[in-house]
């Protein structure tokens, strides 16, 4: 287990709050929730350094799982924080239309995020962003396998040049099972500190292919199954990804069906930097399979992948 064995998150909280208490003084500095436990770290350690000076937003992008922005809320009210809602759903996808490569979407994603949300940070008087960046997602972006939409001083953005602010990165020496301990140690909810990783362009790069509303639509729906029935499973992620292209299938009265295909990815891992495939009962996956075969009428076919990491990613794309 990576960094595990000496690593110590009631002194990490301690010296990381000092340091980010040097690091933003008096200025406002301003966080962006996912609801993940990254962000959500980030975020309560901000609220212990800077107070009232940290402005704590969820942009709801049109990628995020449905009903998200009101659990952050809930979750973030019951301990003295208060979490600003953008709706800025048309201009995430006016960005990735007509984009089928996956780091084109991420970089298009990347974009966008930074133009939005530098744009509200500057609205909000912030001269500091705080972001939950951890060593997962600068080894992965570093290492060339896919671009993390959050790392931009690794590799040359300069982020005051380019959008006129500081970035503030507690976690970023940090992997994901070391943050964990850190929100229990911060006393978040297990909701939180247990959550299944969400990528940061969120369902958009869950859909192979270029992003539309139908398909958007879909994924929102499987993904929501998805979570539904795996609820109680203990795994580092379970998700569906709608796939390019379609299958045929047999819908009503034994007429021929061309519907989407959707597959499914559970995986046990400790810091996501390597993952094993679940080896889930087929019960489970005979309820799933008919909740989205007769929930979701586009879906004509769903399928499930067995490959580790390596040689694949935890991620489709």
């Amino acid at each position: 287990m990576r960094g595990m064995a000496h690593f110590d998150p009631k002194k990490f909280v301690e010296e990381k709050t000092k340091i980010l208490e040097g690091e933003i003084g008096s200025d406002v500095c301003i966080v962006a929730l996912s609801g993940g436990v990254d962000s959500s770290v980030t975020a309560v350690l901000g609220f212990k350094a800077a107070g009232g000076n940290l402005k704590a937003v969820f942009l709801e992008d049109g990628f995020m799982r449905i009903g998200e922005s009101e659990r952050i809320k809930r979750v973030f009210k019951n301990i003295g924080m208060d979490v600003a809602v953008y709706d800025v759903q048309r201009e995430f996808l006016t960005a990735l239309k007509g984009i089928r490569d996956a780091e084109k979407k991420r970089k298009a994603f990347r974009d966008t995020f930074y133009k939005t949300f530098s744009k509200i940070a500057r609205e909000a008087g912030a001269k500091i962003i705080l972001q939950g960046t951890i060593a997962a997602d600068i080894v992965e972006t570093r290492g060339g396998v896919k671009t993390q939409h959050n790392v931009l001083e690794q590799i040359g953005i300069n982020p005051f040049e380019k959008y006129g602010f500081r970035i503030l990165e507690p976690l970023k020496e940090i992997y994901k099972n070391q943050v964990r301990l850190i929100a229990k140690e911060l006393g978040l909810p297990d909701e939180i500190v247990n959550r299944r990783p969400f990528p940061g362009p969120g369902l958009s790069i869950r859909i192979l292919g270029e992003v539309t509303e139908e398909r958007l639509s879909i994924i929102k729906k499987a993904t929501s199954i998805v979570d539904d029935e795996l609820a109680d499973i203990k795994c580092f992620q379970a998700f569906p990804v709608l796939l390019e292209g379609r299958a045929t299938g047999i819908g009503a009265n034994l007429s021929r069906k061309y519907g989407y295909m959707v597959a499914l990815r559970i995986v046990e891992s400790e810091d996501a930097m390597t993952a094993k495939h679940v080896r889930l009962d087929w019960n489970r996956f005979d309820k799933i399979s008919h909740r989205i075969l007769t929930e979701i009428p586009e879906v004509s076919r769903v399928l499930y992948d067995i490959t580790d990491k390596p040689p694949a990613t935890i991620e489709f794309e």
